[in-house]
């Protein structure tokens, strides 16, 4: 399941900050939002929300910014999900009782527990690891 644009933003503006995590910079929206072509008024939600869930801390002005609040190693994708969905599993409420219905509402729960234990095992750093990767690939050798 692809997440949704709401997760999608606040990941590659959290993935923004845990690059400068260790020097301690603020990171202004408008920087985030010009390097990846993201609205700002959109944008804004998704920072307030993880200011909120306790992930960002901002600071007004115009030296300004938000930043981790903690270590990038320490920031699940779970939670960051968890965070700016509020409950995104609340889908249909009618309960179908057919054998049918139940077994692939179980497929689903079965695919959603695992889904579940990828994003709680990833963290941010291990995004900007990835994304590094994808910056810089390696040299490719061909016999």
């Amino acid at each position: 399941m692809p997440f949704s644009a709401k997760t999608e933003y606040g990941l590659v503006a959290l993935l923004d900050l845990a690059s400068v995590y260790p020097t301690g910079q603020r990171v202004q929206t408008r920087e985030i939002c010009e390097r990846h072509g993201m609205p700002e008024r959109y944008l804004e939600q998704m920072l307030t929300a993880l200011r909120k869930g306790g992930m960002l801390a901002s600071v007004r002005g115009p030296r300004g910014g938000y930043q981790l609040t903690r270590p990038p190693q320490q920031i699940t994708v779970a939670e960051v999900e968890a965070c700016l969905e509020c409950d995104p599993r609340s889908g249909r409420q009618v309960e179908r009782k057919t054998p049918e219905f139940r077994a692939v509402a179980q497929l689903a729960m079965k695919a959603e527990r695992a889904r579940q234990a990828v994003l709680s095992h990833t963290t941010l750093e291990q995004l900007v690891k990835d994304r590094d990767c994808l910056l810089h690939p390696g040299p490719m050798f061909y016999i």
